[in-house]
């Protein structure tokens, strides 16, 4: 097996063991670990990216934030690279809400190549989730919300990748 392979399915693996508790906002409250992989997906097969140091990140870039995974747990399993793209798309959860989604448009266009890769990605499959299958609970405006809010971040990002812009402005047309 090419170490590539590898290191992409340990990745899978290791976020599916961090997620297994986990479930996503939506009615149907299906098992989280399906959003990493939609990320990684997107990254690979729509946007054509082939760098395995960003595939890994975009697998594991929500076990920091949403489970008790460490930066250095995950260098010492992916390589400091990965640690530092999932670092970089990683909100502080001790801050208030509406910190963390301030921070994150303050702080999207000095990421770097790959974090905004992952970051765009990431939004892109929001936007298609929260269109298909609504976080459970969320009236209308605080969906709408939730897209504008995704454009700002976005919008600071996008010249990364012309296909992934596009596809986010396909996702954003489904804007409740």
């Amino acid at each position: 097996m090419q170490p590539a392979l590898q290191t992409l399915l340990a990745a899978a693996s290791f976020a599916a063991h961090k997620h297994r508790d986990q479930r996503r906002k939506g009615a149907e409250a299906s098992p989280y670990i399906n959003h990493p992989l939609a990320v990684a997906n997107l990254l690979a097969n729509e946007a054509g990216v082939e760098d395995v140091t960003t595939l890994v990140a975009a697998l594991l870039h929500d076990t920091i934030e949403d489970t008790a995974t460490t930066a250095e747990e995950i260098a010492a399993r992916f390589g400091a690279e990965v640690a530092a793209v999932v670092m970089e798309v990683t909100d502080d959860k001790r801050l208030p809400k509406e910190e963390r989604k301030r921070r994150q448009v303050d702080h999207a266009g000095a990421l770097s190549h790959r974090a905004k890769l992952v970051k765009l990605a990431d939004k892109i499959c929001n936007l298609r989730d929260m269109a298909g299958a609504p976080p459970a609970g969320w009236p209308l405006e605080r969906r709408r919300e939730y897209f504008e809010w995704a454009r700002q971040v976005v919008d600071r990002v996008r010249a990364v990748s012309p296909r992934l812009g596009a596809l986010f402005d396909e996702a954003y047309t489904q804007r409740p």
